[in-house]
């Protein structure tokens, strides 16, 4: 025991070492975003997050663009704490029997034009959950979606990219879907 214990002062942590910043291309990416939402809307995209299931590891990538190095609100996007100022429904995980009316009431209260957004395998078709007696299944089984950024969890920068294709392809007519696989 002592043996282990003086091992783990002595040696550094065992952790991976963070990736290296691209900082053109993520600077790139945040003049792209801001000029599709000043384009589309005028203003700043307001992204509404809803959990209708989800495991959090999703969350934890959207979580991280509010961080210090991908710093959101530079992208001219910012997260609201009502439905009612939002214009993207960013959802993640399956959805479960006992979210399905919350969703659903969410997806009234914003008002049109709306965008909904299913991120990750899970809010595709339910994923790993997909049949259980408490799943619902994904997110276009209860709201229609325009847009699903794949992935389990994805990175904070493809939810970007994923943010920037809904802005530049979507129109604001809310008939038009736009699903990437």
């Amino acid at each position: 025991m002592r043996k282990t214990m003086l091992e783990s002062l002595t040696r550094g942590p065992l952790t991976e070492p963070p990736p290296a910043p691209d900082q053109a291309a993520l600077a790139e990416l945040a003049g792209l975003v801001r000029a599709a939402a000043e384009t589309r809307l005028g203003r700043s995209l307001s992204i509404r997050q809803v959990d209708a299931g989800s495991c959090n590891a999703c969350e934890l990538e959207i979580h991280a663009l509010a961080n210090a190095f991908y710093d959101l609100e530079r992208f001219g996007l910012r997260f609201v704490a009502s439905p009612r100022h939002a214009d993207v429904l960013l959802v993640t995980g399956p959805v479960t029997k006992n979210m399905r009316e919350a969703l659903e009431r969410t997806y009234d209260a914003t008002p049109d034009p709306k965008w909904v957004v299913a991120v990750g395998g899970c809010a595709a078709d339910g994923g790993v959950f997909r049949g259980s007696y408490a799943c619902v299944g994904g997110v276009k089984d209860v709201i229609p979606v325009d847009l699903h950024i794949p992935g389990c969890p994805p990175s904070p920068t493809a939810l970007l990219k994923g943010l920037l294709a809904l802005l530049q392809h979507v129109s604001g007519e809310s008939g038009t879907r736009l699903m990437r696989q």
